[in-house]
């Protein structure tokens, strides 16, 4: 809440929060379905790994969760990802659930006369769905009672899953904004062949269910080599266009370049050369700075 909090202050479109659920079946905000990356739950809880060695939100309840203390995401070998960012080691932060986050920014956007919306995505729905949950089903019911599926609300719902985002569309009756964010076919992020899903054929299906495009921002580009960066713009950008699809890659970071291209001149290029329409990015200022300064030109 802390987070979400400073992103607001920063006054960004959308604020996103990624959903998974716990074993009581209550939606939280995490970016994974485990834990240990960014949780304390090694110490607290050192007898309820599963046998792959990872903690699992879904095998803790809401109550056990909020006894975690969160910290920066750190990779296996337990260093700080994103060496810069927050090292205080004092403040207890913790976990939260998606009622609260759709509480906090509400009371917010009203105390504040700001409209910032919420950009939530649906994790690993068929992951969800072996362990005997509905996550879709359930966050479309919480997003109704919370009034959060009216057409003045500033909603938009993602999912890399794209058997999910057809079934959001057409069986659950989501008639909001819906986005098919794009990885790669090797992160397996679900069983979506995504290289089929940027073809013409893939893009005509997408349009279907979809209003936008949430691709992983090298896959814009042609592959190259490292130290000469991207390459030219891949014709499927001008593919989605023509079928009304609007662009929101990810992730846009001041503090970490894909591939050797610096921060400023990757904006130039997604904005000048792509024609994107918005970005995921974890500083806001950084992107505000580069709009200023369009703007001012």
């Amino acid at each position: 809440l802390e987070a979400a909090t400073l992103a607001f202050a920063q006054s960004p479109d959308f604020i996103e929060q990624d959903v998974v659920l716990t074993r009581d079946g209550i939606p939280i905000v995490l970016h994974d379905i485990h834990l240990e990356t960014v949780t304390d739950v090694e110490q607290v809880f050192p007898d309820r790994a599963r046998t792959d060695g990872r903690y699992y939100a879904i095998d803790f309840t809401l109550d056990e969760l909020r006894t975690l203390k969160v910290h920066e995401r750190h990779n296996r070998s337990g260093q700080q990802v994103y060496e810069d960012r927050y090292k205080g080691s004092l403040a207890h932060f913790t976990l939260s659930s998606l009622d609260e986050h759709i509480e906090l920014i509400q009371q917010l956007n009203s105390a504040l006369g700001k409209n910032v919306g919420m950009y939530i995505e649906i994790k690993a729905p068929r992951w969800h769905r072996r362990q005997g949950t509905d996550i879709s089903a359930i966050v479309l019911k919480l997003l109704g009672e919370r009034g959060m599926l009216k057409p003045e609300a500033k909603l938009v719902l993602q999912c890399f899953d794209f058997s999910e985002t057809q079934r959001i569309r057409k069986s659950l009756g989501y008639k909001g904004t819906l986005v098919q964010l794009v990885a790669v076919n090797s992160w397996k992020e679900s069983d979506t062949d995504y290289r089929w899903l940027l073809t013409k054929d893939g893009l005509d299906e997408v349009a279907k269910v979809a209003d936008g495009i949430g691709p992983w921002i090298p896959l814009l580009f042609a592959e190259n080599d490292k130290q000469q960066g991207l390459g030219d713009v891949n014709d499927w950008v001008a593919w989605a266009k023509s079928r009304e699809l609007f662009l929101h890659p990810y992730t846009y970071r001041s503090d970490a370049r894909i591939e050797s291209i610096p921060g400023p001149v990757l904006l130039e290029r997604l904005n000048n050369e792509v024609g994107i329409d918005g970005i995921f990015t974890d500083q806001v200022p950084a992107v505000k700075a580069y709009l200023n300064q369009q703007n001012d030109n």
